[in-house]
Order: structure tokens, then sequence, then C-alpha cells
């Protein structure tokens, strides 16, 4: 039931292509990233050369692994330079002149989110760099990886990739400089972009390169994007459909004024009352009718545009850079091209005059299928990080670890994709709605080869999962209704009937990878979609049973209509219901485990009250929220064109929006650092250091009644004469004290200067501690 779309071509099989002559030279132990290197494998240079912001971990999670050997077992020789140091072209030579192209990408995040936090703060670390290291790639990284290699060999193509470019296709919202960005492509300058999983794009752009083709002809593969001038005679014949404005109203009749004698009013319309002698009423006097203009048809149906070769205009980056509106309507264009069975090409205007460009986006990548699947998942990592990061005992463990690598050392990815279509979530926009999964016999090959070769396994799986932990295998019953659908999600708002949801699948493969020798536990570590499971009551106990390692993650985000309409989740009723079966289970299994929810503060749609009334169900369930994600606007999804343009592009775009919803929604939208913090207080109502705000707005709100130190109380009245922080269970979520001697000098409020939340409390000296709840547990966020 994966990746079956039923398209009038077939794509070319990721096998089916004649491997390049270099493929004598076998397979590398690790993809060269020194000379040295190159030469013990008998290479005098590279084909292509994968330019990244990540350390090298030969790993199928690592982004540059999976490309890199791919490509490599299509016989092309290929060469990684890891996190260089951008100040200079010369790092960007270590390797040589690649023979076909750099390919370049800013790692697996994007390098905005992983340098800053969603208030926009400095990170001082990076879970992909060795020892955790903070500042090893630059801001933009695609931008500036491809300006150095643009200056390191200035007749090299430069293919850029990965999440940043994919999200960056086309003009899109920055939150980091609160404006409108163009197309990555066109400030990057790179000859091609490819969007999406690459595998198969990477591979036909190799072997039309190895073909002596030049890149600028290589306009016609799925999943990329390119720029062009407007009257290049190649992109002619195609039919264009203008998008690139909403509401442009017809012609309107002037009204008639009453006061003007009936010969003067006629004249105002061209009618000459002469005209009436002769039996003929004036126009104005005429009854209305109302003619419709039919299509043309052709055997007895209207003729369409081939979509093949049809391209819709989405409005120039110079109008949406300046028109919220026209910025919405483009997302909304944007995300309902995005099936592989019937998406369009999309082109956009950047610059004027001569300088005028567009940027073509071809429609997305046709998904991998099973078999695919299982050779990218099957190609000889090491799945180690490269020797050069070893410490000085010449292991990963010490000084030199990278907390991504150890995050999925001993975890297993079994399926791509996502169809929930959360609109604060990236996953559909890069790797689509079609889920593509691998076979059971490869990922059973996966785990008999963790527990044999990857150093310090000790039995534990900590991850059978992906994007989200039970989509494995499922989707469309239907390949014909699949290929046609422009839904942006299978599961809102409620369960497509359409949508195979059979668990059984996943639930052999659990039994069968536990029952391996060996194999200690299988945990599930991926955010699991609960509106699915409580679906498969026998998956449900499969799981808890016996693949909870005492927490599980989910994703409510929140419990209020307005924000969960807003993000495209279920009610809180279907949490109720799965943790009603949670409980059920575990208590049959004999065992004490526990939920672990995440919620989204300051998400577009999200009024105060909202924040308000899920803070008291919080407390009313005994939760308390000790790592908060606040609202991340991330380019392209469609929560970010909400955050921009306070409209909804789900309801449709319009200037004038109606009461109904039918031409659009306006959102209320959370900016301002004061009301972000307020909305992200009510998360973390427990700690102290937030009472003094949360009182100020309770009160505003009229609801002082939740103020006071009962029980049913969200926060007391009182304020502790002594503020040493909040000890949450893990030690970075907690806020911790400072004392009056040991603050500096400019942490003193002056005199006269009122203390509070923003300006500084009063010093305390003892200790205030908090365990938690039990079924809060600190970790990564899972994918929704």
């Amino acid at each position: 039931m994966t990746a079956h779309l039923a398209t009038s071509a077939r794509p070319k099989a990721l096998g089916a292509y004649r491997p390049f002559w270099a493929k004598r030279f076998g397979t590398a132990p690790f993809l060269p990233m020194s000379r040295e290197e190159m030469a013990k494998l008998g290479w005098d240079s590279c084909d292509v050369i994968i330019v990244t912001g990540d350390a090298y971990v030969d790993h199928p999670s690592f982004g540059m692994a999976v490309i890199g050997r791919t490509l490599e077992a299509q016989g092309f020789r290929v060469g990684i330079i890891a996190q260089p140091d951008w100040n200079s072209a010369e790092p960007f030579r270590a390797l040589g002149r690649p023979n076909l192209f750099f390919g370049v990408a800013a790692g697996n995040m994007d390098s905005m989110i992983n340098r800053y936090t969603a208030d926009r703060k400095i990170r001082s670390d990076d879970a992909y760099t060795p020892g955790n290291a903070g500042g090893k790639r630059p801001d933009r990284a695609t931008l500036v990886y491809t300006q150095r290699c643009n200056e390191a060999y200035k007749d090299v193509p430069v293919v850029i990739g990965g999440i940043e470019a994919s999200l960056r296709r086309i003009a899109h919202y920055d939150y980091w400089s609160d404006k409108v960005r163009r197309s990555v492509l066109i400030d990057a300058k790179a000859d091609l972009l490819v969007y999406g999983n690459a595998e198969r794009a990477i591979v036909e752009i190799a072997h039309r390169l190895a073909q002596k083709k030049p890149i600028e002809t290589i306009t016609d593969v799925r999943g990329t994007a390119f720029m062009r001038k407007p009257d290049e005679p190649a992109l002619h014949g195609w039919f264009e459909i203008d998008s690139t404005e909403v509401d442009v109203p017809g012609h309107v009749d002037a009204l008639i004024n009453p006061y003007l004698a009936t010969e003067d009013a006629a004249a105002t319309q061209g009618v000459d009352c002469a005209a009436q002698s002769a039996g003929t009423p004036p126009a104005s006097e005429q009854p209305i009718r109302i003619v419709r203009q039919p299509l043309a048809k052709q055997d007895g149906h209207a003729v369409r545009t081939p979509r093949e070769r049809t391209v819709i205009r989405l409005p120039a980056y110079e109008l949406v850079k300046s028109d919220p509106v026209l910025y919405a309507h483009a997302s909304r264009v944007l995300h309902l091209e995005t099936n592989p069975g019937n998406a369009r090409a999309l082109v956009q205007r950047h610059g004027e005059g001569h300088i005028a460009r567009d940027v073509w986006i071809n429609p997305p990548p046709i998904p991998l299928f099973t078999n695919e699947m299982d050779q990218v998942f099957d190609l000889p990592y090491a799945r180690a990080p490269h020797p050069s990061y070893a410490d000085a005992k010449g292991g990963h463990d010490g000084e030199t670890k990278i907390p991504a690598w150890e995050m999925i050392r001993f975890s297993v990815n079994i399926m791509r994709g996502c169809f929930g279509g959360c609109t604060f979530c990236s996953i559909t926009e890069h790797e689509g709605r079609i889920i593509q999964s691998r076979s059971e016999d490869s990922v059973i090959r996966e785990i008999e080869e963790i527990r044999d070769k990857v150093k310090g396994f000790t039995g534990v799986i900590s991850d059978l999962g992906g994007p989200t932990a039970n989509m494995y295998r499922l989707g469309c019953k239907s390949a014909e209704i699949e290929a046609a659908c422009r839904k942006p999600s299978c599961v809102y708002p409620g369960i497509c009937p359409n949508l195979h949801t059979d668990h059984a699948p996943l639930v052999h493969m659990y039994r069968r990878a536990r029952g391996l020798k060996g194999i200690k536990k299988i945990l599930i570590g991926s955010g699991l979609r609960y509106d699915l499971a409580v679906l498969s009551p026998e998956y449900v106990k499969e799981l808890v049973s016996h693949h909870v390692g005492g927490y599980l993650k989910i994703a409510p985000e929140h419990t209020e209509g307005g924000p969960l309409s807003k993000m495209m989740k279920p009610g809180i009723a279907t949490y109720d219901r799965f943790k009603a079966m949670f409980d059920q289970y575990s208590a049959e299994a004999g065992k004490q485990q526990f939920l672990v929810p995440y919620f989204i503060a300051a998400h577009p749609g999200t009024s105060d009250e909202d924040m308000m009334n899920l803070a008291v169900w919080l407390k009313h369930n005994g939760f308390r929220a000790d790592q908060v994600q606040t609202f991340y606007p991330s380019p392209m999804a469609t929560a970010t064109a909400m955050y921009h343009s306070g409209l909804n592009p789900l309801k449709g775009i319009s200037r004038h929006t109606l009461k109904d919803g039918r031409k659009g929604e306006k959102v209320d939208v959370v900016k301002g650092e004061r009301r972000r913090r307020l909305h992200k207080a009510f998360l973390r109502y427990h700690d102290p250091k937030n009472w003094p705000l949360l009182r100020e707005a309770l009160k505003d709100m009229g609801r002082a009644d939740l103020i006071g130190n009962g029980k049913h109380h969200l926060i007391p009245s009182w304020q502790p004469s002594t503020e040493a922080g909040y000890q949450a269970p893990r030690r970075s979520n907690s806020t911790q004290a400072v004392s009056a001697k040991a603050a500096p000098r400019s942490a003193q409020p002056s005199k006269g200067r009122v203390l509070t939340q923003h300006t500084g409390l009063p010093p305390h000296t003892t200790t205030m501690t908090n365990v938690g709840h039990p079924g809060r547990k600190s970790g990564p966020k899972g994918s929704r």
C-alpha cells in the first residue's frame, strides 16, 4: 500500500542505470575527506564532492551519507567536505576539482534553526558537531557554501539540496530577519536545486552530467528547481495558468443618477432616446440576462491543458514581499501542488527589467518504491562517525562525541513521509504525504547488523520508527484516488475513509524484531500518531506491553479547538481515549508507565484564554511541563504563512474576508516578546519565576479567581520569599538562582526601579524543589 501512485509513466528505477566506469574502484570504508584517503582508494579525483554543515557520520540517518553512498552505488567517486572553514575558498579545494559537480547542503537541520532558538537567541551547542560545539557552520550555510564553491572552481556546477534549500525554493518568510526573502536559488546563484528526498533526482543529474550534457539543459527532472530568463526559447510550449492575484473584480456598471432627466441618463449610458421610438428599449430597461461562457469541449468533455505541460505562475517576489495577502495566496497554491500524482510545475518571477529571472519548480519526485527503499538502506554504511573525529582513545564516546549520532546510534528508520499535514511541521513539505516503507526483511537485516557490528550495543534498539512511529505501510486504499487527491491531510478533520489504517504489518515487525537472538528490547522513540493508534487496539496493546521504556512521547500540542484547527490536529478527546487504552494495557502488563505529552505555545490562532485553559488542564491532570516549545516559524510551513500574513491559507485567501469563512479567515497571531513569553509562562505555570507575569495577565483577563492558594487555583497569591529557581528533573530545564552578592553590578536594580519579572526580582537564598509529574521526561521532541 506504499508509494503506489498511478502515474502515467513509472519512473526509472534506481538500479536501472548503467554504472559509471569508476565503479571498478569498489566501495570505500568511509567516503574520503582528504587527499590521503583518496590516494589509498586509488583515486586521482572525485566525481562529486558533497559539502555539508554537519560532521560526517556514515549512517542512513545523515543526508550526506545517504546521497554519497547512493551515488557511490552508481559508480561515482564521492568525497565529503564537512563543516569547512567558510572564511576563504581554500578549504573548498581540499579534495581538488570535482569532475561533475559540487553538492551543497546545510545539514540535517536548517542552519538558522540549528543556530537560534525560537526567541532568536544564539544556541551555545550544535548536536551535529563533535563535542556538541556551536559555531561550526555559518548562518544560511547553503548560501555561504555555494558562494565559496563558486570561488574555488568557477566552472564547476553547484547543486544545492537538503532541508534548508528544500524549504526555501520559492520566496519565503524569514523569521530571523522578519521579512520575505528571495528563493535560495537566486541568492545562492546555484545551478540547480534539489528538494525533498533526492535519490532519484541526484542519480539522474549525475548520469546526465557524466554524459557531458550541460547542466543548463537539465530542466525536466522532478524534484528540482532551476532559474531561467523569462523569454528563454527552450521553455516555450507551456500552458501557463496565471495565479498572481486574488479577488480580481469584473466590470462594474455605474449607478444611474436618479436626479438626471431620462434623456441625460440615457446619454451617460451611450443610448439615444430616439431608439425607443423604433421599438427598442434602452439598455437600462432591458431585462437582466445571465450568460454562461461554456468551455470548449471535445468528445463531450471539457478540454483541459495537459498537466505535464502546465505551469502555474505564482505572484512575483516583488509582490509577495510587500503584500501579506499575496504571500498567503502563494503559500496556499504551493501546498496544493505537492501531490506527485497531480502536481503541476510552478514558476515565480524575481526581479524586474533586464535582471528579471523566473524560478521554475518542477513537480515533486515520485516516492521510492519498497525495493528502492531497501536498496538505499542496505548500502554499506559504516554506521559510525568518520575516523578523523576519534578522541585520544580512538573512539567517539569522549570529548568528540557527536550528540546527534549518539541519539540514533542504535535506532532504525523504517519509513519516510507523513500524511498528518500539521501546519507547523515541515516534514510533509520536504518528504511528502505518501509513506515510503522498507520491507520487513530489510529492517530485520539492519537490526542484526547493529547487533553484530556496532560498538557499544547492549541489546536495546532505541527506536524503530521514522517521522512518525506508526505510519508504516499506511496509505490510500486506491492508487487512482491517491493520485487525484489534493487534501493537505489524510487524518484531519477526521480519518479519511479511503485511508488504509491496518497496523498489522507493524505489529508483526515488532514481534519478529524483539524475537531476534541478542535483542533484549525494542523501544519506540519516535512520536506516536495516537489518533491512528486508537483504531488498532492490538497495536496499542503490543506497543504498551513490550515497547515502551516507561515513557511514551505523544503530541496533543493543545487542548483548545481554536489553535488545534490552525494546527490541523485532533481534539483533546482523542488523547483522552488513547490515554485510557494506554493506562489499561499498562495495568494489564503490570507496568507503571507514563505518557509524555508535548504542547506548543504561541502558535498562530492561539488566544491568551486558550493558553490559560491549557494551563488549567495541565494542572488538573497533574502535568508540569519542563520542556516547553514555543512556535518557531520555519520557512514554507503553512503556520508560518499564518504568522506572517494573519490569514488562514487553509480556508482560501481573500482581501475581503467573509464572516462565514468562505473566502478567508483572519488568524490571531502571537507576536511580540511579552505575549510570546506569557504563552510560554502558562505552560510553565508551576515555575515561581513566571507567577508575577501570570498574575498580571490573569487580572487583565478578568480571571483573578485563578489566583489563590487552593488546589483549584492555577497560581498562588504569594511570591516565595526565596528565589532559588525551579528545579526540574532535567538540569537544563531548571531556572537557576542568582544571589545578590554573586550577581554583577549591571544586574542589580537601580535605586527607585520597580522590581518585576522583567527588571529582576529581589534575590533569595533558600531552595525550592519540584520533582514534577512522573510522566514528564526530558528528551528530543518526537515527530508529529
